[in-house]
């Protein structure tokens, strides 16, 4: 059988992409050594949390509209493939600690009524008492939704073999080529003077057995608390640019410490998992989406620092229309085509 789109990388932007491209028909084969799911996709938080609205740009419109989408995105991934992601829009409570904080939040209140456009809403309520992030107000937004990365990787995969395309370790490219191959790949991209496309940033993570799994994330401390549908609860994570090796260690500790002491129903959980992984974070931070500049065939969608997940109905979507039917609807921040050309990577 003849390929029609060859993808490196088995991350949820490879992934979600080769979903996209295959329910409109295409004859897609993805590409990863390593396996789905192997690299930072393979994780365990699965925060999708909104930018706040405010100070509104492309980045934002295009989160939220992704963010919309995940809902029907995501169920149709499980009923093709017969797999959980473990979506569920929960909302998020964030704490407010003081009256310049209050009257931040009471601002963003205002700015999501118009920018959200009624889908969502942002409200400064009364802490509940059991699981709240310490403080005696809080913002509740209703836009915050989890997903369990792992598992949602594991489901687009078998969707994506339902409808017929398949997944190898290794394969000759064949048809048009999506680089979607994280921080490596990021790294490995240099234009003509030798700066790459983004780099690598290490983050960790726990899993704790402690069943919350009808209630709302919490952000506290700078840290994501996130319930998730089979019982565990979810903690992370670390922001490392500088790194020796990928493993986790004291800093991991430190994020239970702290994530303890702001919440206390978590003190007497265990931790059943940790998880440290490298996230690809394109120069921009925004994703990089769309033609590999002077690599006719060749296309990109990687770097989405923090918000992939959150990003990639809309990002593969979007992919999908570009390349199948050369329409392009990618933002000008995201835009590969907008940057010095790319001399090398894979």
């Amino acid at each position: 059988m003849a390929i029609d789109v060859t993808i490196y990388g088995a991350g949820v932007f490879g992934l979600g992409c080769a979903w996209a491209l295959a329910r409109r028909g295409a004859r897609v084969r993805v590409v990863d050594p390593a396996g789905v799911g192997a690299g930072a996709s393979g994780g365990i938080v699965g925060a999708l949390a909104p930018h706040v609205p405010e100070q509104w740009n492309q980045k934002k419109a295009f989160q939220l509209d992704s963010l919309l989408m995940a809902e029907n995105w995501w169920e149709a991934v499980a009923q093709v493939g017969g797999g959980a992601p473990g979506y569920a829009r929960t909302g998020r409570l964030q704490p407010i600690e003081d009256e310049a904080a209050l009257t931040r939040a009471q601002g963003r209140a205002t700015g999501a009524a118009t920018l959200w456009q009624g889908h969502a809403t942002w409200t400064v309520e009364d802490a509940p008492e059991e699981w709240s992030p310490g403080t005696a107000q809080v913002i509740r937004d209703t836009l915050t939704a989890r997903i369990h990365p792992r598992r949602a990787c594991a489901a687009l995969a078998e969707a994506v073999q339902a409808l017929g395309g398949k997944i190898v370790p290794d394969a000759t490219a064949e048809g048009m080529i999506l680089h979607a191959t994280g921080w490596q790949g990021l790294s490995a991209m240099q234009d003509e003077k030798g700066r790459p496309a983004g780099n690598g940033v290490k983050g960790q993570a726990a899993l704790l057995r402690l069943d919350r799994r009808d209630l709302p994330q919490l952000y506290a401390d700078g840290l994501h608390i996130v319930p998730h549908a089979d019982g565990t609860v979810a903690l992370g994570s670390t922001s490392e640019r500088d790194f020796e090796h990928t493993d986790t260690d004291a800093q991991l500790d430190d994020i239970l410490t702290r994530a303890r002491a702001a919440v206390p129903a978590l003190a007497g959980a265990d931790v059943i998992q940790r998880w440290a992984g490298v996230r690809p974070r394109a120069r921009s931070r925004a994703p990089l989406l769309g033609h590999w500049p002077n690599r006719p065939g060749h296309f990109i969608a990687n770097g989405g620092f923090k918000i992939g997940f959150g990003m990639v109905p809309k990002v593969a979507e979007d992919m999908a229309d570009l390349m199948l039917d050369n329409h392009d609807a990618i933002p000008q921040p995201f835009r590969s085509d907008t940057l010095a050309p790319w001399a090398n990577g894979d």
